[in-house]
């Protein structure tokens, strides 16, 4: 039986491509490109690339990407607006906890969560950070975002979803978060590209920046700072409030590990 993450996004790739939360692609790639100091000669995986928003931008940047997702159907549309563009960028299906890169990388990017918060088990989510590690060369940067675990203490998660419902975007319903877990468990309501709606029961990981510090140190990294994350406005400048929904984390992995 298919994952609630791996049904979501097996028929909703051009759906996906309106949703709200993946309308800050240029502000966001400013900013990456700020932290490569615009040095285009760095090779970038992005990571649960979804249709290829951040890399395709990037590639028209002058900026050398790959792409791996999950999902073949977001990999193939990928693709498909690559070619459109005539972009050289290799997007392949792979899975984030098992990824074939050795040392390969200056730099990993894992936005809008790419993967990571969404298995269902805290170790499957730790899997996908030592893939990216590995995939990264030493003193390389790992910039991704995360669900703020700091949010729910302080807000509802469900009212948050509420008051961010678009008309024809997907839904989140029925939010429950576990304290002892820090999952929230919800139902995600959505019309796929065929047109059908559907319904899926799904949870996420939420997570505190000591526990993203501990990992990451655990995995090599010599700097780590977090950040709160504005949509298409990412920046140093924005210290993480309670009141962030995601979280912003760049690291730079260890000389020598």
């Amino acid at each position: 039986m298919k994952k609630w993450y791996e049904a979501l996004f097996e028929n909703y790739a051009l759906k996906y491509e309106s949703e709200p939360f993946t309308q800050g692609t240029i502000g966001e790639c400013d900013f990456i490109e700020q932290e490569l100091n615009h040095n285009k000669a760095l090779k970038i995986i992005d990571i649960g690339c979804g249709t290829g928003r951040h890399s395709i931008e990037l590639s028209k940047r002058g900026y050398k990407l790959t792409g791996v997702d999950l999902s073949s159907s977001m990999i193939e549309r990928a693709k498909q607006k690559a070619a459109a563009s005539s972009l050289n960028i290799d997007f392949k299906v792979f899975d984030a906890r098992k990824l074939p890169f050795n040392e390969e990388f200056d730099l990993a990017i894992m936005l809008c969560e790419g993967g990571f918060s969404l298995m269902e088990t805290d170790e499957m989510n730790f899997e996908i950070l030592k893939s990216a590690t590995k995939a990264l060369k030493p003193k390389g940067k790992f910039i991704f975002t995360a669900l703020n675990g700091l949010f729910p203490l302080f807000n509802s998660v469900k009212d948050f979803y509420a008051d961010n419902a678009k008309e024809g975007s997907s839904n989140c319903v029925n939010c429950s978060f576990d304290l002892m877990t820090f999952r929230d468990h919800n139902k995600v309501t959505f019309t796929d590209d065929s047109g059908v709606q559907k319904e899926l029961e799904c949870n996420e990981r939420y997570y505190v920046p000591s526990e993203i510090t501990w990992m990451l140190r655990s995995l090599g990294y010599s700097e780590i700072n977090i950040y709160g994350s504005k949509l298409g406005a990412f920046s140093r400048n924005d210290k993480l409030t309670p009141n962030d929904f995601e979280l912003l984390v760049i690291a730079e992995k260890s000389k020598i590990l």
